[in-house]
């Protein structure tokens, strides 16, 4: 394993750690501040948390690949999630997908999420971004778009050049 993590991190790893009556129960929160220092969990990552935890790296590889907030790979620098659940999706979700897809030269038929050949933009199909009032949605980093328009999108993109 070639993991090497600051000091600091290590610190604030084994603090929240000491917040639990089990190691294994602050698995989530761990992953959680190794992905965003690292901003991707890595084999190394979670084997080190395995090891940190005393589990076995299956238990952390299960949430890993369970919860869809845990990335396995590096993402662009701009994160365009777009919510693909049944009001969303009734309002147009899939076509915006597609549209972005087009637009950015990714697979619209892909199943995870792509990155542009720049690493500029990541393009992902998420579960509900909890807006189903204003569908469809969508979420460039932490911003969040509501009502969002093929037009609405290229502007959103071009906004990233700026």
């Amino acid at each position: 394993m070639n993991l090497t993590l600051p000091d600091t991190l290590v610190a604030e790893i084994d603090r929240l750690v000491a917040r639990y009556p089990q190691p294994r129960s602050a698995s989530v929160m761990v992953l959680h501040a190794l992905q965003d220092h690292l901003g991707y969990l890595s084999p190394d990552a979670i084997e080190w948390t395995a090891a940190r935890l005393n589990v076995q790296p299956i238990n952390v590889l299960e949430l890993v690949t369970f919860y869809p907030m845990f990335r396995q790979a590096p993402i662009g620098r701009f994160h365009l999630k777009i919510c693909r659940t049944l009001s969303c999706a009734l309002r147009g979700s899939h076509e915006l997908y597609r549209h972005l897809c087009g637009k950015l030269g990714l697979d619209p038929h892909a199943h995870r999420p792509q990155t542009t050949a720049d690493g500029r933009f990541t393009v992902e199909f998420v579960e509900c971004l909890a807006s189903c009032g204003t569908a469809p949605v969508m979420m460039c980093n932490d911003r969040f778009f509501e009502k969002v328009t093929p037009e609405q999108a290229d502007r959103i993109i071009a906004e990233t050049h700026s």
